[in-house]
């Protein structure tokens, strides 16, 4: 009794802490690509080729279509203040264009038309290195560096590739399936019929989550010290808890799963500060205080994916039908 009892208080805090404002886009674009590099400025890509930008915390938005772009989806954006992103077209052919003039113009820096490319998501260590990951070619994961801010792209040899499983890919759900831990270190998790953590090209460790199906396994990962967070679960199952989260603290030596799981598929995870994340799916949003043990749903909104800013507090998400949201305390 003493144990429910303390567990009710504990929800009651944190739902009625946490809230969730949704801000005016002006766009129905289904958005999955979000950076804010800090708490003022917000970017957003997504269908349509709509890429949209905030300097005033949400407050008002710049919206673009690029030009020649315009039936392309861009599933991630990355940005290292309100003048210069790159956004991510992920197929067929795969592009990468940059601005540096706040959206006014973009350039295309990379394009790939091999049959099959298709590219999944972005990570940046810092504003010169960064690093793009796509579908497997001829059995091996797609990689890409560029180590001037994306300005040019360098594809990686095959033989530096970590190679994939039979019915395995990459989820192209949040633009979080890769982080960068280091200058050429990175962790990365997949999914499908198998669902892998990928420590740097060498290590693969296979994940005690979801997996079986190509609609299953990893969608995201989050990564702060040696805890390492994936969130996933089944997209055709918005309301399945099984296997759909696991952490380790210990930097994948051993997964551990949730108490008490995110309340459904979740696209994505995202590490806020102290003992603090949030994950977002389909059917809503959900957060934990003590490194993933348990959670608690915040919100019945579907978001695609959360991200705190880089710089500062501000934490943000975007989803379907041009909504952009942002996390508020009470």
């Amino acid at each position: 009794k003493f144990v429910f009892a303390a567990f009710f208080f504990f929800f009651f805090q944190v739902s009625h802490a946490q809230k969730i404002n949704l801000l005016t886009s002006g766009t129905k674009a289904s958005f999955r690509g979000l950076n804010v590099p800090n708490d003022g400025t917000i970017w957003v890509s997504g269908s349509n080729g709509t890429v949209g930008k905030s300097t005033n915390s949400g407050k008002t938005w710049q919206w673009k279509q690029v030009p020649g772009f315009e039936k392309t989806d861009f599933r991630d954006i990355e940005a290292s203040d309100s003048n210069t992103a790159i956004i991510m077209a992920i197929a067929e052919p795969a592009y990468i264009l940059r601005t540096v003039n706040g959206g006014k113009q973009w350039d295309i820096v990379y394009k790939n038309d091999t049959k099959g490319m298709f590219l999944d998501a972005m990570d940046f260590i810092d504003h010169q290195h960064g690093i793009v990951v796509g579908d497997p070619i001829n059995g091996k994961i797609f990689l890409a560096t560029t180590n001037n801010g994306g300005a040019s792209w360098i594809e990686m040899a095959e033989n530096k590739r970590p190679s994939a499983d039979s019915g395995e890919a990459c989820f192209a759900s949040s633009g979080t399936n890769i982080k960068m831990t280091a200058k050429n270190k990175y962790l990365l998790v997949t999914g499908g019929l198998n669902s892998n953590l990928v420590i740097d090209g060498y290590k693969k460790i296979a994940l005690p989550i979801q997996k079986g199906k190509e609609t299953t396994g990893a969608n995201s990962i989050a990564y702060h010290n040696k805890k390492i967070m994936a969130a996933g679960g089944d997209f055709t199952n918005k309301d399945s808890i099984a296997g759909n989260f696991i952490f380790t603290k210990n930097k994948g030596k051993r997964f551990i799963h949730s108490l008490h799981p995110p309340s459904g598929y979740r696209s994505c995870v995202a590490f806020i500060n102290g003992k603090t994340w949030v994950s977002c799916g389909l059917n809503g949003v959900d957060i934990t205080l003590n490194n993933g043990k348990s959670f608690i749903k915040i919100s019945d909104e579907s978001f695609h994916v959360v991200q705190k800013s880089t710089t500062g507090n501000n934490v943000f998400l975007a989803g379907e039908k041009g909504k952009v949201a942002v996390v508020s305390y009470e």
